[in-house]
């Protein structure tokens, strides 16, 4: 006997003429926080998912790909990173892998919504295991932005795992040149910055070829990644900066001595050869990068749909 259809259904816009339909079997949390639209909900396809401004972060099936992506690339890039930024991430997800690794001595995490932090660390403890109560935690609920121009410390990685550029969504000035140049200055000499850079997907590569291009007018080296993210269901693009590593010159084997050797617990998705496949990115893709010519400024943001 087959299982009943679902009669609610979340539909993520990619744009007008896109979305992707979740079938959800029970709204746990749906709120408008002082920033934006937080939604916290069951899918029978994806398991529980956190849904922002009505975009997809992740979700408890498949957040593992993500999270592993956008971290340990960038950590292993660091020759041995013992302080860590984190912006945003306010499930926690992003804070627990960064805290696998036995190098590092502080991890900051920089998240503007204190309502999404408390409704995740409620909601999603299979998410964040505790990582808020490490004692190398510190976790701040102010303006990345405003952090980083006041804050004088230094740090080995940031990594910003932010919402999209939506207009009047909170993360869209922590795309530009000014803010990648505020960074910048606060990396240590081996500095490594990571992030995610949207949709990989034809025909909507605006806002990847966008960020890479931005990153490219501050940051000496700059490495475009690609993954597909199931719930997502696209190809989705990410990003390392760097002062003077590269991390597609690492071998696979080179990758999996230094996770056997660096990282405390076993890799779900991420090794030697997952690595060599991530930035492994395809033609057409590199060529969109490459052809951009937009650089994101705070006077001359960028948007993507919403």
């Amino acid at each position: 006997m087959s299982a009943p259809r679902t009669s609610k259904w979340y539909i993520e816009y990619s744009s007008p003429h896109l979305g992707h339909m979740h079938g959800i079997t029970e709204i746990l949390v749906s709120v408008q926080t002082k920033f934006q639209k937080m939604d916290i909900v069951r899918s029978g396809a994806f398991g529980t998912c956190l849904i922002l401004d009505d975009k997809m972060q992740a979700s408890s099936v498949d957040e593992f790909i993500y999270h592993e992506t956008l971290v340990h690339p960038v950590m292993l890039t660091h020759p041995a990173p013992k302080s860590v930024l984190v912006i945003g991430g306010g499930e926690g997800a992003t804070l627990r892998e960064v805290l696998r690794h036995r190098s590092v001595e502080k991890a900051v995490m920089v998240d503007i919504d204190d309502q999404v932090i408390e409704q995740c660390k409620k909601h999603l403890p299979s998410w964040h295991q505790g990582a808020f109560d490490d004692k190398r935690s510190k976790v701040i609920s102010t303006d990345a932005r405003k952090y980083l121009e006041e804050t004088d410390e230094i740090f080995d990685v940031i990594i910003t795992d932010l919402s999209e550029p939506v207009e009047e969504g909170p993360a869209y000035l922590l795309y530009t040149r000014e803010f990648y140049q505020m960074a910048m200055g606060r990396l240590s000499a081996n500095g490594t910055l990571s992030l995610q850079a949207g949709t990989a997907a034809i025909p909507y590569l605006l806002n990847f070829s966008a960020v890479y291009q931005t990153l490219n007018s501050v940051f000496p080296v700059v490495a475009p990644y690609q993954t597909f993210i199931p719930s997502f269901g696209l190809p989705w693009g990410f990003a390392i900066a760097s002062k003077n590593q590269d991390p597609r010159q690492f071998s696979e084997a080179f990758v999996d001595q230094k996770i056997q050797e660096r990282i405390s617990s076993p890799l779900s998705f991420y090794d030697g050869t997952t690595h060599k496949g991530l930035f492994g990115v395809p033609k057409h893709v590199r060529r969109e990068l490459e052809a951009s010519k937009i650089v994101i400024e705070d006077n001359h943001p960028l948007f993507t749909y919403h």
